[in-house]
């Protein structure tokens, strides 16, 4: 089974990593099946464009294709929040078995994670499935934009969406909202690791650096794939209120804790 999630691992890679390597136009007469695949989102496109707006285009089919993979973002983000509630008792585990190097030790500790899993009802892998449909269908609509001549003509709004954003507004509203999405996602995680933080941090950043320099159809598209999905997490998985609950439940079990001892207090008081 593990063998099995490998290999799906590495054909995504490799499928992404092909298609992300195309940088030349794509044309109707274009014979490869990703560069059909592009092109049929970018006619999808064409016709979204309310008088020729390609800009109001880019966002109807942003929306809609946001919109289709809603169950599959939700099904991430639930794998995501159960793995991120068990990572002190993973820990804990991990810890247990430190030091100990030896075929047996390993086997026990596998065996005792996959138990704890089991017990919690988590799949590890359940967010590999989401994003190995969601990657491709997003990979095509960026490169739509990027690669099909007839998407980076005319303007919307300030810019022109062959030529970056001359305001930085775009590139701006897409690095926040990415900022966003990370901080939501992590926020309600019992506990954070260098990583996270780091991602949370530089991702944006990355995205406002490259976003200054790319046609404002791509930043626009970036911007707005982002706001909708802080509007995911905060409809789907909200950390505030995953937050709120999680308080709940742990005042609850103090309290009745305090109620055990109180009992067992008054039956001793009884006793004697």
């Amino acid at each position: 089974m593990k063998k099995n999630y490998k290999l799906v691992g590495l054909a995504l890679g490799a499928f992404v990593f092909l298609s992300a390597c195309g940088r030349g136009q794509v044309t109707g007469q274009s014979s490869g099946m990703w560069e059909r695949f592009v092109y049929f989102f970018a006619e999808v496109i064409r016709y979204l464009s309310i008088n020729g707006q390609i800009g109001i285009g880019i966002i109807l089919f942003t929306l809609i294709i946001r919109t289709i993979l809603l169950p599959l973002f939700n099904m991430q983000l639930k794998s995501g929040q159960k793995m991120q509630e068990l990572q002190p008792e993973l820990k804990a585990l991990q810890a247990k078995y430190s030091g100990k190097k030896d075929r047996e030790s390993r086997l026990r500790l596998t065996e005792e994670t996959q138990e704890l899993y089991k017990k919690h009802g988590v799949n590890p892998y359940a967010s590999l499935w989401p994003l190995a449909i969601q990657m491709p269908v997003l990979l095509a609509l960026y490169q739509a934009l990027s690669r099909v001549a007839f998407l980076k003509e005319g303007t919307f709004l300030w810019v022109d969406i062959a030529k970056p954003d001359p305001y930085f507004i775009l590139p701006i509203l897409a690095a926040v909202f990415t900022f966003l999405s990370s901080w939501l996602t992590n926020k309600a995680a019992k506990e954070r690791n260098g990583m996270m933080v780091v991602m949370t941090i530089v991702l944006p950043i990355f995205i406002l650096v490259i976003g200054i320099n790319m046609a404002s159809g791509i930043a626009l598209y970036w911007a707005l794939s982002n706001a909708y999905q802080v509007f995911q997490i905060l409809l789907l998985n909200n950390p505030f209120k995953i937050i709120a609950e999680r308080q709940r439940l742990e005042a609850e079990a103090r309290e009745l804790e305090a109620k055990k001892r109180r009992a067992m207090k008054k039956a001793r008081k009884k006793r004697r």
